[in-house]
């Protein structure tokens, strides 16, 4: 395994950590990590945006072991090992007629990485975060052992180390219960939302199984939070054509950003210019698209982090309880467009209910925008703070890179019994990060 010292990141580029990288080529190599280093962290697929995977004592990537151990193609029963990618595993069950039953915004992201951070997608309201159809998973223990944790046996543990950021121990392998479909597209509506109380009741109202708004963030007055709506549904045999109706996985061509962008490319004006182009473009109606338009848009460009220039970008994502999400987001978007620090990846979504006890979602609306990182966008993200705190929210810890301990722990109220638990599993501190220490988790 390697130990090469070099500067590592999250997917924002920001911040940047001197770590000592660890590369075991199998399950037996990382569990030999485990035993003999006095500090780390595991790391899938470097797509958390902040410090969440970093450790300068040992950050150990778990790429090296991503085969697919179990799949009954029969139940859509599958057990994989942590390092698999969700776009790798959607290309090996897709042509068997099962996916995914959560996907977060990018399919680069690893299993394990997907059970630590307990990610989310566009049908939170109706199937809840991606742990939810995790079955079982392996977790190796700071004292060497190997527990299979599941609802049934362990359940403290697995609770805790569903959207515990890799800190009860090292994930090894995944059981997930897969989604059947009968095609690999997607049928999509698009609607034009004029604010933001047609785009909360247009979420709210929406029957479908996956739904998300873009927000023009720069919008204001009677326009403020316009939007532009997302619907989707997996196509049925019999409404597509015959010759889209495979489930042949999705090959696009994928662009890649070849240099890091120069800082004055990304301004309100050109932000402006952006969300006004991409909110008259939209034709609202209903569509056939493939999955991977659907799910992945962004991942039709490879390396598009380096849109925000050298010094990096930090994602902004929220969560407020339902009775208070219009007057915050009101608040949020108010504060933002006031400010001229448009984000063009702004999208708002509907959370069901919460779970495990790290688990970012509530019910409620969730907000994400992202933001160059500098000493003017960390003031205004320190304003929006105190927006999220007065109404009840929270923020995403597999965004953030910036949060103070003080919003973490009020914001999050298991974090006592996760911290007591994390104690009794981990009495010497092994498993740690640079979020977790800036935390005080």
């Amino acid at each position: 395994m390697g130990n090469d010292p070099s500067l590592l990141s999250g997917w924002g580029n920001y911040p940047r950590i001197a770590v000592r990288r660890l590369a075991p080529a199998d399950r037996a190599a990382t569990l030999a990590a485990v035993a003999t280093e006095a500090g780390l962290i595991a790391r899938g697929n470097g797509r958390a945006y902040g410090d969440a995977a970093l450790n300068p004592l040992a950050t150990l990537s778990m790429l090296g072991a991503r085969g697919i151990l179990a799949f009954d193609p029969g139940d859509g029963r599958i057990t994989v090992e942590a390092g698999l990618l969700l776009g790798d595993l959607i290309g090996a069950i897709l042509p068997h007629g099962w996916f995914v039953p959560v996907t977060p915004g990018t399919k680069f992201v690893s299993v394990g990485g997907a059970v630590a951070a307990d990610v989310h997608g566009k049908n939170h309201h109706g199937a809840g975060g991606f742990s939810a159809h995790v079955e079982a998973l392996e977790l190796a223990l700071a004292d060497g052992r190997v527990l299979a944790c599941s609802r049934a046996g362990h359940a403290e543990i697995f609770a805790a180390t569903c959207g515990g950021m890799g800190l009860t121990g090292v994930i090894l392998s995944v059981t997930l219960r897969l989604l059947r479909v009968e095609t690999a597209m997607i049928r999509q509506e698009t609607r034009r939302c004029a604010n933001l109380a047609e785009a909360m009741a247009a979420l709210e109202g929406a029957r479908a199984t996956y739904s998300v708004a873009w927000i023009d963030c720069l919008a204001r007055g009677a326009a403020l939070g316009r939007s532009l709506l997302f619907l989707g549904e997996h196509a049925r045999r019999k409404d597509v054509p015959a010759e889209r109706a495979g489930l042949v996985p999705a090959h696009r061509r994928a662009l890649r950003v070849p240099l890091d962008f120069p800082s004055w490319a990304l301004n309100r004006w050109s932000v402006a210019a952006f969300n006004e182009l991409y909110w008259r473009r939209a034709r609202p109606g209903t569509a056939l698209v493939d999955y991977d338009s659907y799910f992945y848009p962004l991942d039709a460009v490879l390396e598009w982090n380096r849109i925000y220039g050298r010094a990096g970008f930090v994602q902004y994502q929220c969560v407020l309880p339902k009775p208070a999400s219009a007057a915050g987001l009101t608040a949020l978007l108010t504060r933002i467009s006031a400010a001229g620090a448009g984000s063009f990846l702004s999208v708002l979504k509907l959370f069901g209910a919460p779970a495990g006890m790290l688990s970012f979602p509530m019910e409620g609306f969730t907000l994400a925008l992202d933001f160059p990182a500098s000493s003017r966008t960390f003031a205004l993200l320190g304003e929006l703070d105190a927006i999220v705190a007065d109404h009840g929210g929270r923020l995403y810890l597999a965004k953030d890179a910036r949060m103070g301990a003080g919003l973490f722990r009020r914001s999050y109220p298991h974090l006592a019994e996760f911290q007591a638990l994390r104690t009794r599993l981990d009495p010497a501190g092994k498993f740690w990060s640079v979020q977790s220490r800036r935390l005080g988790i």
